[in-house]
């Protein structure tokens, strides 16, 4: 077989791969299939230790046999908390009953500025079943990596002096510490509630 015959076919087998790499993919996030999400990538989720933002020391065994619904933000950001957070009060809200088994914690990527006093009043605003959470730099920098979360800061004029840049994903953990399910920010609450109710039952 000639050089340009066998590098044809190489180049097909190549593209054969990838496209059955896509189309599983594909497959496996599909709308309507949230338990095959934690088969997919790296293991996200796991242990914690920082503070809520009542002042007391938290891990992610203070919550036991409830779910927890974990988004990572600020209080100084703009746009995206605010409608995460927004969108989690609605969840819980279209929960009903079933609410009581699930625990939202809002991380903060900004632990210079975030104090246990800041996220209180922050996450109260949207509601008093959200838990603010912060720490040391260390302490906030280890809970990201186990949520595989993307943060940094950026510099910016004016007073606040800097801003943070971050990934915007409410993450479903399950009693077992294993991932359930994922939303993006601008999932709605009612969808996020359904998709919740399929793990926590009514």
């Amino acid at each position: 077989m000639s050089a340009p015959a066998r590098r044809a076919i190489l180049i097909l087998l190549v593209g054969l791969a990838m496209l059955a790499a896509t189309l599983g993919a594909l497959y496996l996030l599909r709308p309507g299939a949230p338990r095959l999400v934690e088969q997919v990538g790296p293991q996200i989720g796991g242990p914690f230790a920082l503070t809520d933002h009542e002042g007391r020391r938290v891990t992610q065994a203070s919550y036991p046999g409830r779910h927890l619904l974990v988004f990572f933000g600020f209080t100084h950001c703009p746009d995206v908390c605010p409608l995460a957070l927004g969108e989690v009060s609605v969840a819980l809200d279209a929960l009903g009953p079933a609410a009581a088994k699930v625990q939202p914690l809002f991380v903060t990527v900004d632990p210079e500025r975030d104090t246990p006093a800041a996220l209180k009043d922050f996450v109260t605003a949207f509601d008093d079943r959200i838990v603010g959470l912060t720490g040391s730099a260390e302490e906030v920098e280890a809970a990201a990596r186990a949520y595989r979360v993307y943060f940094k800061k950026v510099p910016v004029q004016g007073a606040l002096g800097y801003t943070m840049d971050h990934s915007a994903f409410v993450y479903l953990i399950g009693p077992g510490g294993k991932l359930e399910a994922f939303f993006t920010h601008e999932t709605k609450g009612d969808a996020m509630a359904q998709k919740i109710r399929g793990f926590v039952g009514s």
